[in-house]
């Protein structure tokens, strides 16, 4: 056995953690029903031209297959 002496006292050596303060800000703003608009009318064209990218995609697929099988 050793001589050594374990440090039962752990405690000690540690500082307990603590939780960042968040300090919150409010603002109040009015908010423009025609910018809300005109953001979603823009997420859904994106998302029309999305649909439409794949679509051809998957029309070109059929296609190529298509003409492969037919030889």
């Amino acid at each position: 056995m050793s001589a050594e002496k374990v440090n039962t006292n752990l405690k000690d050596n540690y500082t307990p953690l603590k939780t960042p303060e968040v300090k919150e800000k409010v603002l109040i703003t009015r908010v423009d029903i025609n910018h809300l608009l005109a953001r979603v009318r823009k997420q859904e064209q994106k998302d029309n031209f999305t649909n439409l990218v794949f679509l051809g995609l998957f029309l070109t697929l059929v296609l190529v297959s298509g003409v492969i099988l037919s030889l």
